[in-house]
């Protein structure tokens, strides 16, 4: 790490941001899954099936980006398209059930990995850093970037 990484917080959070996502691809692969698919995957386990559109704004990414992603997760066999039973015409993203039999031991390994990243660090101090980085979110969010 450089004097200027470690003196700029910002930078900072981009280089764990970096490094914590390199470890859990690494694990999340056994499972046929990647940290990008998480949101989505999250997302269909509470709410049974969405909208691809629902799914790129709780990703907050563009609908190509999310056409796309689906389309590979289609193709890997976790998710599926679903007839929406309000319009017949639309069709709704729902998990497979491989994906849902997978998930649980996905989630147990992303906990295990922020036990470890965690490490070291007091019940308050992980608090204080959550409201931290809370703070800084809805600062992010305000100017737009959210």
């Amino acid at each position: 790490m450089t004097d200027d990484e470690a003196s700029h917080p910002l930078k900072l959070i981009g280089r764990v941001t970096r490094g914590f996502t390199r470890i859990a691809d690494g694990g999340l692969r056994e499972f046929g899954f990647a940290v990008g698919q998480l949101p989505v995957l999250v997302s269909l386990k509470k709410s049974k099936a969405l909208s691809q559109a629902e799914l790129a704004r709780i990703a907050q990414v563009e609908q190509p980006s999310m056409a796309q992603l689906l389309a590979r997760m289609e193709r890997d066999g976790l998710v599926e398209r679903v007839p929406d039973p309000v319009d017949k015409r639309s069709r709704l993203i729902s998990l497979t059930p491989l994906a849902a039999r997978r998930l649980p031991k996905a989630k147990a390994l992303m906990d295990s990995h922020a036990q470890e990243v965690l490490a070291g660090f007091s019940p308050e101090e992980v608090e204080q850093l959550t409201a931290l980085l809370a703070r800084l979110s809805a600062n992010v969010d305000r100017m737009g970037g959210g």
